[in-house]
């Protein structure tokens, strides 16, 4: 066949099978790494969520507990504005009580300076008579044993310069009173109230990070690339290991039966701190009204707060748990005895020795009389 100028200009064949398929491996690979990835996301992002819905919870738990400890508190407010308002009542009734026996003790001194014919017993039983009752009232209103003790003393003084026998059961009774005052063991309120101040500093100085549950979750590490020059097979090994990492770092197992204290902000860790305070100021109060029940309640209700809130490893809670166990086992209240017996008899030597007296003069008077008429 004749070569045409047509068929010149046609392309020149070219053999279809000498080329061979291209390798599709690599796409597929990335589409299941793309889908893994897909996947550790989505499961992650559903971690997040439920992360999410638990501290939602635990806010709002927080939340339920503030207002219940507001209730309290105003309630426990409430309790102390009546309980102060009792005290001072029965200190008004203490007043005028204090207030009509110093008005029927000048009443006494007052007939003892009209009668001139007192002896001097007389006078050292009235002086004697005027001591019990002032250590009498300091015991039962103030409570100031050692007062009490001193004005006893004096009184036995004075009862032993008379030369009236009959006041030896009197005596008698004043010695077993100074040995029941002598055997009560003080109590250094000072010193009890300036270490209630040192703990509320101490409370005042606790940081944020002493707090229960304030530690950070580990953050995950970040996934390494991988080395080119490695195998295949070791490429999905390590790719897998690093993979097995990230969801390990991301999930955490949490014990349910037991509870768990969500972290705090910074305005609920100050609230923490001013309810222990408070606390510890309610126990001052009571040290110094000498309620024995009071002062134990409150030191309890701070002994349990801080071991609940507070992290109990820390240095400085660990030095206030033991400053309150010291505060709570001291006794600020002690019972303390009967010293009336004394003035009792006392009264009854007083009154025997005035009918004596009377009667005395009533017999020389008719004796007098009798005279007279002879």
């Amino acid at each position: 066949m004749p070569v045409t100028d047509s068929d010149k200009q046609l392309p020149a064949r070219t053999d279809q099978t000498s080329h061979a398929h291209p390798r599709t491996w690599p796409l597929w690979l990335v589409v299941i790494l793309a889908l893994i990835l897909t996947l550790a996301l989505a499961f992650w992002s559903w971690m997040q969520w439920q992360k999410q819905q638990s501290l939602q919870q635990s806010l709002s738990e927080v939340s339920a507990a503030t207002d219940r400890l507001d209730r309290d508190y105003s309630q426990t407010d409430n309790q102390q504005s009546e309980r102060l308002q009792a005290l001072e009542n029965r200190l008004s009734e203490m007043r005028e009580k204090i207030a009509t026996q110093q008005r029927q003790i000048d009443h006494n001194a007052r007939e003892l300076l009209e009668k001139g014919s007192r002896t001097r017993t007389d006078w050292l039983l009235a002086e004697a008579e005027y001591l019990l009752r002032l250590a009498n009232q300091r015991l039962l209103i103030e409570k100031d044993f050692e007062g009490s003790l001193t004005l006893l003393k004096t009184a036995d003084e004075v009862l032993a310069e008379t030369d009236d026998i009959g006041v030896y059961p009197v005596r008698q009774q004043l010695a077993r009173e100074i040995m029941a005052l002598k055997s009560i063991s003080g109590v250094d309120r000072t010193g009890l109230y300036l270490q209630l101040e040192a703990a509320i500093e101490t409370v005042q100085k606790l940081t944020d990070a002493a707090l229960s549950g304030q530690g950070k979750a580990p953050e995950p590490e970040a996934i390494a690339p991988l080395d080119e020059s490695e195998s295949g097979e070791s490429k999905w090994q390590r790719a897998w290991q690093q993979i097995k990492e990230t969801l390990s770092s991301m999930v955490a197992v949490r014990r349910l039966d037991e509870p768990v204290q969500p972290p705090m902000s910074a305005e609920q860790s100050a609230y923490a701190r001013l309810n222990l305070q408070l606390m510890l100021e309610e126990a001052e109060l009571a040290l110094l009204e000498r309620n024995q029940v009071l002062y134990d309640r409150a030191l309890t209700k701070a002994t349990d707060f801080l071991s609940r809130w507070y992290d109990t490893s820390e240095n400085r809670v660990q030095a206030l748990q033991s400053t309150l166990a010291e505060l709570k086992d001291r006794t600020i209240d002690p019972e303390l005895p009967d010293i009336s017996k004394s003035l009792e008899l006392l009264k009854g030597r007083i009154a025997g020795r005035m009918e004596t007296t009377e009667n005395g003069s009533g017999s020389d008077d008719s004796s007098d009389s009798g005279d007279g008429e002879s």
